[in-house]
Order: C-alpha cells, then structure tokens, then sequence
C-alpha cells in the first residue's frame, strides 16, 4: 500500500482476523460479551473514543435514529476528551486500519461514523483518496449513498 492509498475498515470483533486487516483497534467503551481477552486478535483498545453512555443509551441501535445519533456523536468527536485518541486514531491511518466493534449492524454503528470523521481528519490535512469500508444494512442497494449527509469543513 502505497502513501497515498490508504484504508480504514469496520469490522465485527467477533469476526476471524483476516491478514489484511492491519492494525485492528477495538472501539467500544464496555469489552464485547463473551470474548475472552487472551482470545481476542486486537492491537488495542481505544474505548476513550467511544460515544459516552448517555448518547448509546439514547440511541440503543434505533435504525430510525441513525441520522440523529450520527449527528450527536460527531459532535461528541469534538469535545476536547476526544482530542487525543482522535489524533492517535489519525496516525494509525498512515497504513491499513480496522475499528472493531461488538455491534451487529456495522452500517449504523458508531464505528462507521469514527471510520467517516477520520477519513475527514485525513483529507483535511493530506488529500489522498479514501476508502471505508462497512457492510450496508439489509434493504440497501449497491451503488446508492447511504444516509451518509455532507459536513463542510
């Protein structure tokens, strides 16, 4: 992978490593269910960058809340506690990067939205081409946006 050409992907943590996966970061606040820490495959865990309890609460995985949830959490990226780990995420993205996350619907998970705010962060500062990838929710067709809005910047 060249400098210019670089990934960040969002995956299940219960899901097998893959080889490609680069640096795998787990991004939930609370450890995911049933894994074992010795079991898990991750490089680290960064739970400082997870939405707080009251936004995941609110939200509790509400499809029809999505849109509003990602708005909160964006700006919940911004608080200054989010400064540090958010610049550390940043760095990583020099190479191929996977958020992991315990949440079922990668395509409305926070871990989407932070693979989105890090790929601004990046075009902000180095303009390169980028590539998130997630799975999209059931219903979704191929090659349609989804419910991702504009942000300027």
């Amino acid at each position: 992978m060249s400098g210019s050409d670089w990934m960040i992907e969002v995956r299940r943590v219960y899901d097998p490593p893959d080889p490609d996966d680069g640096y795998r970061t787990l991004v939930d606040r609370i450890w995911p269910r049933g894994l074992a820490k010795t079991a898990a495959a991750i490089d680290e865990w960064c739970r400082d960058i997870a939405p707080s309890a009251e936004l995941r609460h609110w939200y509790n995985h509400d499809p029809d809340r999505f849109l509003a949830f990602r708005e909160k959490y964006l700006i919940e990226l911004e608080d200054p506690a989010h400064t540090e780990p958010l610049t550390h995420l940043r760095s990583l993205t020099d190479t191929r990067l996977t958020l992991l996350t315990a949440t079922r619907d990668l395509g409305i998970s926070h871990a989407r939205v932070l693979a989105e705010r890090l790929s601004w962060g990046r075009a902000r500062y180095q303009p390169t081409v980028t590539h998130v990838h997630v799975d999209l929710p059931q219903g979704t067709k191929p090659g349609r946006p989804h419910a991702i809005g504009r942000r300027r910047l």
